[in-house]
C-alpha cells in the first residue's frame, strides 16, 4: 500500500510506502524536507501535520515534545504515515541537487591531528565523483547493518580525496576500529551525499559561522567554499573546545583571518588549564557570539557541533539577539544513541 503525501505550500507531492517514514519519501523523490540526524533527535525535520495521521517512532522528547504533537506538529524522519497526509514544511532549495550513490571508498590516507581526532581521508573508484554541497554529510554503511554519519571537511571542488573527521569515543563501535585497526587501502562503502547544512547562497547577509569540537569539519567545508566562490559576503568563525588542543586546525584558520578578505576568526576556549597559557577568549562559544553581534537580525547563522551548544545557540541568538528562526541553519551531531541516552556522538 502507498499514501500520498502534499507539501504545503509548495504543493510537491510524492508517494510513501506502507512503514517508510515521510522523510525517507522525501528523499527518495527528491524533495527538499529539511533534516539533519534522521534519527529522531535534532528536530531539525519537524513540521505540521495538516490532514491525515502517523504513527511515531523512537525519538528525543526535546526534539517533539508531547505539547508540540498535541498540537499537530510531526517529526518527519520518524512518522509513517497511515493515510494520505498534508504536511507543511519549508522546502530547502537545492536539497535534491545531487543523487544520492551508495559508493565503495579506499582509505587513502589517516593523519591523527589531535589525541582523539583523525581526519580520514577517502579515494573514490577512478570512474566516480561524488556530487555533494559542502556541509553535507555522508553515511558509512557497516556490516551489522548499522551506520555512522560524518560530514564531509573538504569542500566540493577540492574532490580528490573526500576527507571526514573522526573523534574518538571510547567503546565506540567506528571510533575504537578507526583508532585501533583502520589501515590505509581499507576498504568501506558509504551513501551520500545528505543532509540539508549547506550554504544559502541566495542570500547576502553577513555569515555567522559557529562550531563546536569537530562540528569544524562542515563549517570548514563551507568556508572553502565560500572562499572559492569569491563571496563578498563578511564571515566570522566562532570555534569552541574544552583546551586548546580541541582546535586541531588552529593554524588554518589563522591564516585564513590572514589571507582572506573580510573573514574574522575568534577561537573560544572553556576550560583552558594553567599549563595551557591561554591567553584567549573563555567561556561558551555562543556567548561569545552573543557578546560581540548582541544584534543578529541581519545576519545568517551556520551551527555545527554538539546538541546542547547548537540548541542553547538558536534559542539564546532567536530570543535575545533578534535573530530570524529561519536564519540559524544547523547540524547537530547525534546518534542513534542519543535517542535512548541523550549522549552526543556523530
Amino acid at each position: 500500500m502507498t499514501f500520498q503525501v502534499t507539501v504545503q505550500p509548495s504543493g510537491r507531492q510524492f508517494t510513501c510506502e506502507e512503514g517508510e517514514t515521510v522523510l525517507t519519501a522525501a528523499i527518495r523523490a527528491g524533495v527538499g524536507l529539511p533534516y539533519g540526524c534522521k534519527n529522531g533527535a535534532c528536530g531539525t525535520c519537524k513540521g505540521k501535520l495538516v490532514e491525515g495521521s502517523v504513527t511515531h517512532g523512537a525519538h528525543q522528547e526535546k526534539a517533539l515534545p508531547v505539547a508540540e504533537e498535541e498540537k499537530g506538529l510531526s517529526l518527519f524522519c520518524c512518522a509513517t504515515p497511515h493515510s494520505d497526509i498534508v504536511i507543511e514544511a519549508r522546502e530547502v532549495l537545492g536539497a535534491g541537487e545531487f543523487p544520492i550513490k551508495k559508493l565503495p571508498t579506499r582509505v587513502a590516507r589517516l593523519d591523527r591531528v589531535a589525541d582523539d581526532v583523525m581526519v580520514v581521508s577517502l579515494q573514490l573508484p577512478a570512474n566516480e565523483r561524488l556530487q555533494y554541497k559542502a556541509g553535507q554529510y555522508i553515511e558509512f554503511l557497516l556490516k551489522d547493518g548499522k551506520r555512522r554519519s560524518y560530514s564531509m571537511a573538504n569542500a566540493p571542488h577540492q574532490d580528490e580525496h573526500l576527507t571526514v573527521h573522526i573523534r574518538h569515543m571510547d567503546g565506540g563501535l567506528f571510533t575504537d576500529h578507526v583508532f585501533n585497526n583502520m589501515k590505509e587501502r581499507d576498504i568501506l562503502r558509504f551513501e551520500g551525499p545528505l543532509g540539508t547544512f549547506f550554504l544559502r547562497e541566495d542570500s547576502d547577509k553577513p555569515i555567522v559561522l559557529l562550531a563546536s569540537g569537530t562540528g569544524f569539519a562542515p563549517i570548514k567545508a563551507i568556508i572553502e567554499h565560500a572562499i572559492h566562490k569569491k563571496t563578498q559576503r563578511p564571515m566570522v568563525l566562532y570555534w569552541g573546545g574544552r583546551r586548546p588542543k580541541d582546535l586541531y586546525m588552529h593554524a588554518l584558520c589563522e591564516e585564513w583571518a590572514r589571507t582572506v578578505p573580510n573573514f574574522k576568526y575568534v577561537p573560544v576556549i572553556s576550560d583552558a588549564l594553567p599549563e595551557d597559557g591561554w591567553t584567549g577568549r573563555t567561556g561558551f562559544v555562543h556567548c561569545a557570539v552573543m557578546e560581540d553581534l548582541p544584534d543578529l537580525s541581519s545576519h545568517q547563522v551556520y551551527a555545527c557541533g554538539v546538541p546542547v551548544m547548537v540548541d542553547s545557540a538558536k534559542r539564546d541568538f532567536v530570543s535575545q539577539c533578534k535573530l530570524p528562526e529561519e536564519e540559524f541553519y544547523a547540524d547537530a551531531f547525534t546518534s542513534e544513541a542519543d535517542v535512548a541516552s541523550d549522549l552526543a556522538g556523530k
